[in-house]
């Protein structure tokens, strides 16, 4: 599986997102503008000593990750989408794409046709959206499970 991060500007989420994508097998794509260095002190802090362990590429821009993961589906994780995660059938090479922490995947990028469906995670009415970091665990390990966790102990 892929997980896609559209202009992350927090490092401690993409921290943490390396770490789980070294602790799932997931091949981790970041696309630029990036709002940290790659070597900065909080990415590496949050991230541990995973980053050896996690696959991480970087685009230049959405058409390069749509170059790389060319074949597989694309969900757009969003708190715009009217369905929930839970209600899709997810296979190995599938990419969830999510936006930058503080405004979301913009509408260009959500209504792409190379998106295959927007999904959500559900939240109370009063709620805005879970962090970056959550939000990706929660739909990663979700996929991986009805993937059958493969490679896992």
């Amino acid at each position: 599986m892929h997980i896609a991060l559209y202009q992350p500007e927090i490092p401690a989420n993409t921290g943490n997102i390396i770490r789980l994508a070294a602790n799932t097998g997931c091949q981790l794509h970041l696309i630029e503008p990036l709002g940290f260095d790659m070597d900065e002190k909080k990415l590496r802090r949050a991230g541990l000593d995973y980053h050896e362990h996690a696959q991480i590429k970087i685009h230049k821009n959405f058409t390069g990750l749509l170059t790389e993961v060319a074949g597989s589906r694309i969900f757009a994780c969003s708190t715009k989408a009217k369905s929930h995660y839970s209600e899709q059938n997810y296979q190995d090479d599938d990419v969830f794409l999510f936006g930058p922490e503080t405004r979301g995947l913009p509408e260009d990028i959500r209504e792409d046709t190379e998106v295959e469906s927007m999904i959500r995670i559900p939240m109370l009415a009063e709620s805005r959206s879970l962090n970056l970091s959550n939000a990706v665990a929660v739909i990663v390990y979700e996929a991986w499970r009805q993937t059958g966790f493969s490679g896992a102990v």
